[in-house]
């Protein structure tokens, strides 16, 4: 049985602790809608998985029927300009909290992935996806833009002729277009999806947490800067490593019995 340890607990997400994988499970009846209160739980729960030491890669997962399928409409299309110049600063940090967790992280989808669902798979390092899910950003829709990274991570992502596609038309794509575009990373039966994801995550457990750590970093920055800058902070990042205990473990390992069979300590 797998070794269970607590975790962050709201009334929509909750944050599951096993065998140095945690989960952040999406679950608000019946599509997940991501209101208010649980943007805020997912900012909270990225931030417990960012902190615990016990942690070393996360999956997404918004249960076996969907991922999340928007943000609540009803609750935005009550809120005025000022509402949502006050509201639209924190929409953006609860998804970049995920984006930017220090850690492997992998988004496991099923069903529909809409507006800021799409919006907060976008937030993982990867994505597997079932092959009926459906993902999308409509919010053209609804006469409005993707609000918490869409147009931004999107195109980063797909790049941006497929990314205005998207945005433009508002329309929906099936998994298997999803992985042609790059939207996706691995398409695999609906059953399968959250093992699988598990299945990636775990491979980080006993891995070098702070190489990790580096290499998410240097990746992440540099796409947000030119290449002389982005080349500056992998330098930076690399030399870094050699005060980590990891580094030694690592190339003594290395020189005496191979590649491969270090045994880090994640410090």
């Amino acid at each position: 049985m797998a070794e269970q340890a607590g975790g962050f607990t709201g009334e929509f997400v909750r944050l599951e602790v096993a065998d140095g994988v945690a989960t952040i499970r999406l679950d608000r009846p019946k599509m997940n809608a991501l209101d208010a209160a649980m943007q805020e739980e997912i900012r909270a729960a990225a931030g417990e998985a960012s902190r615990r030491e016990d942690v070393k890669a996360v999956v997404v997962y918004g249960g076996e029927r969907v991922f999340a399928a928007g943000a609540d409409v009803k609750e935005m299309a009550q809120m005025s300009y000022t509402d949502m110049v006050r509201r639209s600063g924190e929409l953006q940090a609860c998804f970049t909290a995920v984006a930017r967790i220090p850690k492997p992280v992998v988004a496991a989808v099923t069903g529909y992935a809409l507006g800021g669902g799409c919006e907060l798979a976008l937030c993982a390092d990867v994505r597997f996806a079932a092959e009926d899910a459906v993902l999308g950003q409509p919010e053209i829709l609804l006469g409005i833009i993707p609000g918490a990274g869409g147009t931004q991570r999107l195109t980063r992502l797909v790049g941006p002729a497929k990314a205005k596609d998207l945005v433009f038309t508002g329309r929906f794509v099936k998994a298997d277009e999803a992985l042609a575009i790059g939207l996706v990373d691995r398409v695999v039966p609906a059953a399968e999806v959250y093992e699988q994801a598990l299945a990636w995550a775990r491979q980080f457990t006993g891995a070098a947490t702070y190489a990790l750590r580096a290499a998410k970093e240097s990746i992440d920055r540099g796409l947000e800067t030119d290449l002389d800058t982005g080349l500056e902070i992998e330098r930076q990042q690399f030399a870094a490593l050699f005060a980590t205990e990891d580094q030694t473990i690592g190339m003594r390992s290395f020189v005496e019995n191979g590649p491969g069979k270090a045994e880090f300590l994640g410090r």
